[in-house]
């Protein structure tokens, strides 16, 4: 993770005040710009953006009103960057600093200016920035909470000691598995975990993404880049700044992109379209799939070399099928959360529900038990969740309620408890007991012969 020098954009007209300026924040360690009016600063905006600008307020139009200097704050503001402004006034003028305040500044200096004075406040700025930033990345974590991760068994145990031993680093992470494993989940945890947590993840839907589109939401365009582009567009890894991307579906990038994508990850640049500003990405890759990539590269629809920028670290989600152990605490955890979703009462398990879970493959693994658990949650009538009410097998839940009816007992002692049970039910009937049981009368007498039951 690479830290960079602040950088700040002077727009003044006087050649001699940017010069100055520039000398003197470059010795406070700054990189600098400048521009001699609003316009030209909207151009150069409109290709890169800096830390802080540094606005005089008069240009052209007069030396006093600062109107040129609102108007630039205004649309500013317009754009939604958020980049903080010291405003410049050559002379003490409260109603003008009051306006450029209300307008979007966040401070001013006047000129000239004392340099320690001049530090203090975009030192203040940008400090405040970082802390708004931090603000809105705690935000975004309480809209998006820690990741729903329930397990106990050893495959997950073994799986998240090797993902908790790279998660502090920047290395590239291929996670790969069966859809519905919780890859996406493990992707969020890692981000989390790792000193890149305070700064955004964007989750990206690769297979999502028509192939005209790529370049346009990956890397962003600029207003008027092709025919549909009437606002200008940030792309995913602009919005990844400084924090994790994560590449969802990622062999479903279709195979004329796949270069592009290559290209950023090794040279670490990328250009908006319709831009030839170059800008650098600081970001981490975490990438999932559940293709065959060996399969994919031997029939020429994936590169191999992008392979192998993606997985620095290749890590196996195992299917939920190969973590049993797993199954009940997740059915559990389901229930509750959909079960405040939905404001039910607290909701149980009954033992044949639990077995039918146990005894089931789940092809869909943790999204189609979590979806089961709503549907049972949403349905259930009472406290407790049946077998019936789970949508698996028909068959296989019958066999398993049997099970639950007829405990377990020799051939010849359940043989003996039917023809008790059948004659019982057909008050000694003897035909009607054997159709009870689906056999004849006479099979029906044999038996009672050989239990001593005839008479």
């Amino acid at each position: 993770m690479t830290v960079s020098k602040p950088s700040i954009l002077v727009i003044e007209d006087n050649r001699e005040i940017r010069l100055s300026a520039r000398f003197v924040l470059e010795d406070f360690n700054f990189r600098v710009a400048d521009a001699e009016n609003p316009d030209q600063a909207k151009k150069w905006l409109l290709q890169q953006k800096p830390d802080l600008i540094l606005l005089d307020m008069n240009f052209g139009l007069d030396t006093t009103s600062g109107e040129e200097g609102l108007r630039f704050l205004r649309w500013l503001q317009q754009q939604a960057w958020e980049i903080p402004v010291v405003a410049m006034t050559a002379w003490s003028n409260t109603e003008l600093v009051v306006n450029a305040m209300q307008s979007g500044a966040g401070d001013f200096v006047e000129k000239p200016w004392n340099n320690q004075r001049l530090l203090q406040v975009i030192q203040q700025q940008l400090q405040l920035q970082q802390l708004n930033q931090k603000n809105r990345a705690l935000i975004q974590r309480l809209e998006n909470p820690t990741p729903e991760l329930v397990w106990k068994s050893d495959a997950m145990n073994h799986l998240m000691q090797q993902l908790d031993a790279v998660s502090a680093t920047d290395a590239n992470i291929l996670l790969t598995g069966e859809n519905g494993t919780g890859k996406s989940q493990l992707a969020h945890w890692l981000h989390l975990n790792s000193a890149r947590a305070p700064q955004a993840f964007i989750a990206v839907n690769m297979g999502a993404i028509p192939e005209t589109l790529f370049e346009s939401e990956m890397f962003g365009h600029k207003k008027g880049a092709f025919t549909d582009a009437k606002e200008q567009r940030i792309g995913r890894f602009e919005l990844a700044k400084s924090g994790s991307l994560f590449l969802d579906e990622i062999a479903t990038i279709p195979f004329a992109q796949q270069a592009k994508l290559l290209r950023v990850l090794e040279s670490g640049e990328f250009e908006m379209l319709g831009s030839s500003q170059t800008q650098r990405t600081d970001v981490r890759i975490i990438s999932a799939t559940n293709g065959d990539f060996p399969q994919l590269i031997r029939e020429g629809l994936f590169r191999q070399d992008l392979y192998y920028r993606l997985n620095t670290l290749e890590f196996r989600v195992p299917a939920l099928r190969e973590r049993p152990e797993d199954i009940v605490a997740l059915a559990h955890f389901f229930m509750l959360k959909h079960g405040q979703r939905y404001r039910k009462a607290e909701i149980k398990l009954s033992s044949c529900a639990i077995k039918a879970m146990q005894a089931y493959h789940w092809p869909g693994n943790i999204r189609e038990l979590s979806h089961m658990m709503e549907r049972a949650v949403l349905l259930t009538q009472a406290g407790t969740v049946t077998a019936e009410q789970l949508s698996l097998p028909v068959a296989m839940v019958k066999t398993i309620v049997a099970s639950e009816l007829l405990p377990m007992m020799t051939l010849e002692t359940a043989e003996l408890q039917l023809i008790h049970q059948a004659l019982a039910e057909s008050q000694g009937n003897k035909q009607k007991a054997a159709d009870l049981l689906g056999i004849t009368k006479s099979s029906l007498y044999r038996r009672l012969e050989k239990y001593d039951l005839a008479n």
